[in-house]
Parts: C-alpha cells; sequence; structure tokens
C-alpha cells in the first residue's frame, strides 16, 4: 500500500493520487505531487544513533566500551569496561559516529556497534 499525504485542508487520510495531483475525496482539494515531494525533501530526517544494544544514544550521554580497541598509530589499547563521559554525535564518513575524550588516551572517535549506554 502507498504512503500518500493526508490532505493539507482538512487533514484527511483518505487522498488518492490522481495522474500528478493529489486529490482529496472529503474537501475536494487538489494539489501537486510535485509540491508534496518537495516539502518532503525540506524536512531531512535526523539520523538515529543507537549502541550495540540497540538503545538510542544522544549527545552528552555515558557509554561503556564492550570490546578492546587499538588504537591507531599507537601501542596503546582501550580495554573493555571503560566509560566515556559526555559523548557528541556525529555523521562521519568511515562509520565513527561518536566524538570524545579518553582520560588516559585523549580525543578520538568510537564506532557506535562498540559501546553501551551507561
Amino acid at each position: 500500500m502507498q504512503n500518500l499525504p493526508n490532505c493539507p485542508k482538512c487533514s484527511s487520510s483518505f487522498t488518492y493520487l490522481d495522474g500528478t495531483l493529489f486529490i482529496c475525496p472529503e474537501c475536494a482539494h487538489e494539489w501537486s505531487s510535485l509540491v508534496a515531494a518537495a516539502e518532503t525533501e525540506s524536512a531531512p530526517a535526523q539520523k538515529v544513533f543507537r549502541d550495540a544494544h540497540g538503545n538510542i544514544l544522544q549527545d552528552g550521554d555515558s557509554v561503556t566500551v564492550i570490546k578492546d580497541l587499538k588504537v591507531k598509530g599507537s601501542s596503546s589499547v582501550v580495554k573493555v569496561g571503560t566509560k566515556v563521559r559526555n559523548i557528541r554525535l556525529m555523521d562521519g564518513d568511515d562509520g565513527h559516529d561518536i566524538s570524545c575524550k579518553i582520560d588516559g588516551i585523549g580525543a578520538m572517535n568510537l564506532k557506535s556497534e562498540f559501546v553501551k549506554k551507561a
């Protein structure tokens, strides 16, 4: 079944598509499907960040590392159980979507699949 928009005039959910126009059978309002497409594109969806267990993460949360992580370019390791406070979420191109500062190591980026919400 198609997900058609509600009527902008009367908010009816019984709209249907006729060619390039959406039509509301309750109030007889007609509007262009191009206008509806532009409205949905103008409101970008917020990306939801989830931890390894599926909990939703937000800026400022505290997380715990669930796997030993090697630090690239160093002989250091972030151990299992390391608690990271005050995370910042970002949309990284390389999959690293958490920016944080870890005591003893410094600023680094983590993948949300290797942490759980504390």
